[in-house]
């Protein structure tokens, strides 16, 4: 009955919580961003003008024209084309290190909240120890330990950015745990794991999607300082961050070649926050 009446509750309230997020310009703007690169990774073999790694050195460094709308770089390369590219490693990156950052710490923060004791303890210690460590000095680090490719550099912003969700994941579990139907769950005699993934892990779904989405944001920018560092992709593979990497040496030159791949950059993580901002208040059961 209690799960019953839990997911007709859960029914009824995504109607209401779809249209407080669409009250939210900011964050109408931030999805509708968000839906246009991520259209743009999926098709970009279709909407890009020219192959991403074919030269050209007769067209080096050319300034943006009819025939190459954004401009090319060094070698001779389309930047429209490579930008499109390059939203692919960018985006896959912030999606698939933030995958690996959830599907390690929803089960730890679980478990460390659930079973308090020394287990708890011990955890949150070690928690304690890699947030005191700055995110992208860590990442980096991790990233160089492992070598230089987009899945290392996805595989060390994901934990990185894993211990974050073990403290949420902790905090919310400890929260839930004293809620009435918890209670009940327990005093019907259900194994904890049960009570653990039926009953508790359903009811902290909503801060992690905010969390989330926010953790996007931030693992996109970390890619790109990865790969402006020459951790992440590796050339000729098209990374906003390394198209950065190559325009600082001929900004003077051809400043073109380092307005696209900022610009992207900056609005892809702006988009992603006012999204997960948006979710944040939607999602709040105080919001009516």
């Amino acid at each position: 009955m209690v799960a019953v009446a839990a997911t007709e509750d859960v029914l009824i309230q995504r109607p209401s919580a779809f249209r407080r997020l669409l009250r939210r310009k900011g964050a109408v703007v931030g999805l509708v961003v968000v839906v246009v690169f991520v259209t743009i990774a999926l098709l970009a073999p279709w909407l890009a003008p020219y192959d991403p790694i074919a030269t050209n050195f007769l067209l080096v460094r050319k300034a943006p024209s009819a025939l190459h709308w954004l401009g090319t770089d060094e070698i001779g390369r389309d930047l429209a084309s490579r930008l499109i590219y390059g939203a692919r490693a960018s985006l896959q990156a912030g999606v698939i290190s933030v995958m690996i950052a959830i599907a390690f710490g929803v089960p730890l923060g679980l478990l460390s909240g659930y079973s308090k004791g020394w287990v708890d303890s011990l955890m949150m210690r070690i928690v304690d120890a890699f947030l005191a460590c700055p995110f992208l000095i860590l990442a980096i680090a991790m990233a160089a330990f492992l070598g230089p490719s987009l899945t290392n550099a996805m595989i060390a912003i994901g934990l990185t950015q894993m211990p974050i969700f073990v403290r949420l994941i902790r905090g919310q579990v400890l929260a839930v745990t004293v809620e009435d139907y918890v209670e009940a769950a327990r005093a019907l005699g259900n194994p904890h794991l049960r009570i653990a993934v039926r009953h508790v892990l359903p009811n902290i779904v909503a801060p992690v999607l905010v969390q989330a989405t926010l953790a996007i944001a931030q693992a996109t920018l970390a890619e790109a300082a990865l790969s402006f560092l020459g951790l992440g992709q590796q050339p000729p593979e098209p990374s906003w961050g390394s198209m950065l990497n190559v325009a600082r040496q001929f900004i003077s030159q051809a400043p073109w070649m380092a307005w696209w791949p900022g610009l992207a950059i900056a609005t892809v993580v702006l988009a992603f926050n006012l999204l997960g901002d948006g979710l944040r208040d939607a999602l709040d059961p105080k919001e009516v």
